[in-house]
């Protein structure tokens, strides 16, 4: 005996169905739905031969059909879930995902959500979006993961029949989001990695040399490039703004010719890397071959990719990898390089930072301690002077030793000018704009007579800078004998000296020596006897006003060193 047809009765009055009631072989051989908010639910739980659709159901039916058509085919998995959280309903796209097809497992339909992903965990925020959106009426979203790196964004909404209070269903959407989760995983990784190349704990501030960070920062980019943005293959240069010459801090992978390359921050002539130094903007090369700006970086090398280290737009450097394939790097390749390269930036502005802190620490300690020295060097220099004058042609025992005090003295005081620069750290950086720009005055000895100790200990600390030797004298004929008995470059002498007078001190002073410049010094006011208009007869035209300004000392300076007929270094 054959199996009686079924059918599916969608939208029937009283009067059809009993007429279909009567001619049905058997009572449960028609299915009567009266709404059609049961319909994926119903034509899929039961087979049917047939579906009969009257009256009003019957206008809307190609419009059901086309919707369960366009669910069935959506990228994103839908399954309709009924109150005890079985899966009545799913499209293709989530049986795909479920990756039960893989295994030869059949449709997912019958199962709890949980049953159907082989116990997925779930990650949250929502530990039960089933039941949220049954019990409450509300959407329900949370994060589910399957295995250990597949993870799985799951929208849970509530469906209701016309005049029911509560859901009936509950329609799911599924989308894979590992892609999205490994990229902010990968952000937050980076972000840490950034966070801790310029993070120094305060003992190791004390403990480790300058050097010493620098090797550190090398060793964490190494590790967070490799295991974080999975490059093998780095080169970070920094910028050197005084020479404009890109200076290696480290390379990994690259050939010797190629790391030994001397750069320079330019658009032309000096490959990717000069050009994004020169440019500030990254540069991505997806097929070296056809690429003008590429240098050889890497033996077989098919694609590079290059971004500025940058801080508040001022280039610091430049991060170059390569790999040996093709189209190797992306978009968000860069984009991941470019906020690395950000904090590193950051990083090395604050190694910076220690380098000018550690040079400006050494250079006030120096300065104090030239300051405190300076005095009883000075006397003991000026005893010196006095004692050889009393000595000389009667004892040679005497002058050989008075001469080897000298020698000493002088090298004390150059040990304590020396020990700013002993301290302080190498840079590629120009620690000191003054040094560079008057290297003439470095290693000048100057000696300073006045009367006043202000003057004296001011051009001690100022000259000091500029790696002047300062001697001074505290009268003019202490000044000259300072002259008489030691070689000095430059002479800065009171105008105002009362001990003697200031036409024959300079007469004395040409007697001595016929050459050694003389700047004079006087105070602001009125000249009664008119000794600095008859030194400026005698040829002393160099002037200086006190309490001097440092520009007006080192501009007078420069005059005295500048040879006749050279032209004096402007500025």
């Amino acid at each position: 005996m054959s199996t009686a047809p079924r059918i599916l009765l969608l939208g029937a009055d009283e009067e059809a169905g009993r007429l279909l009631w009567a001619s049905a072989q058997t009572p449960d051989s028609i299915v009567a739905l009266t709404d059609d908010s049961n319909w994926f639910t119903k034509q899929n739980q039961d087979a049917f031969n047939a579906a009969l659709v009257l009256g009003e159901p019957l206008r809307r039916l190609p419009t059901l059909l086309a919707f369960e058509s366009v669910v069935k085919h959506l990228p994103e998995g839908v399954a309709v879930l009924d109150t005890d959280l079985k899966i009545k309903w799913c499209n293709d796209r989530f049986v795909e995902l479920t990756g039960r097809a893989t295994f030869g497992l059949p449709s997912p339909e019958g199962l709890t959500f949980d049953d159907a992903f082989a116990l997925p965990q779930i990650v949250g925020p929502d530990f039960a979006p089933f039941n949220t959106a049954l019990g409450s009426g509300m959407t329900a979203r949370t994060k589910y993961r399957t295995g250990e790196s597949t993870y799985f964004d799951v929208v849970a909404a509530p469906a209701f029949v016309a005049g029911n209070e509560f859901p009936s269903m509950v329609v799911v959407t599924v989308r894979d989001v590992t892609a999205e989760h490994q990229q902010g995983e990968k952000l937050t990784a980076i972000h840490e990695a950034g966070q801790d190349l310029g993070d120094i704990a305060p003992e190791d501030l004390l403990t480790m040399t300058v050097d010493a960070r620098k090797i550190l920062l090398r060793e964490k980019i190494i590790l967070y490039t490799k295991d974080v943005l999975k490059f093998g293959t780095i080169e970070v240069r920094l910028l050197n703004e005084r020479t404009n010459r890109l200076e290696p801090l480290l390379n990994v992978g690259m050939m010797p010719e190629a790391a030994e390359r001397e750069l320079f921050a330019a658009p032309t002539g000096n490959g990717v890397t000069g050009y994004v130094a020169a440019t500030g903007n990254s540069y991505l090369c997806r097929d070296t071959s056809n690429d003008p700006l590429y240098l050889m970086g890497v033996a077989g090398a098919s694609s590079s990719l290059t971004v500025p280290i940058k801080r508040h737009e001022r280039v610091l450097g430049t991060f170059n990898v390569e790999s040996t394939h093709a189209n190797a790097f992306s978009e968000q390749d860069q984009q991941f390089l470019e906020l690395f390269c950000r904090d590193l930036a950051v990083a090395l502005n604050t190694l910076e930072l220690l380098v000018f802190e550690r040079a400006t620490v050494a250079s006030e300690s120096s300065t104090v301690l030239l300051r405190e020295a300076a005095r009883p060097v000075d006397e003991i220099l000026n005893d010196i002077a006095w004692l050889q004058n009393k000595f000389v042609g009667f004892d040679p025992q005497a002058t050989e030793r008075l001469q080897r005090m000298l020698k000493q003295t002088r090298t004390i005081r150059q040990l304590i000018h020396g020990i700013g620069e002993k301290v302080a750290p190498q840079v590629a950086i120009p620690t000191s704009t003054l040094l560079v720009s008057k290297p003439k005055l470095r290693g000048k000895r100057v000696l300073i007579a006045d009367g006043d100790e202000s003057v004296r200990a001011a051009g001690h600390e100022l000259l000091a800078r500029f790696g002047c030797e300062v001697e001074t004298a505290h009268n003019g004929e202490e000044a000259l004998l300072m002259i008489r008995s030691f070689h000095y470059d430059v002479v800065l002498y009171d105008a105002e000296m009362t001990d003697i007078h200031l036409i024959e001190a300079l007469e004395k002073i040409r007697a001595i020596h016929a050459y050694v410049p003389v700047i004079l010094m006087k105070g602001y006011g009125y000249d009664g006897a008119h000794r600095m208009v008859k030194a400026r007869q005698m040829g002393f035209k160099l002037a200086l006003y006190k309490p001097f300004r440092l520009d007006l000392l080192i501009s007078e300076l420069d005059k005295a060193l500048t040879p006749p007929g050279e032209e004096m270094p402007r500025g």
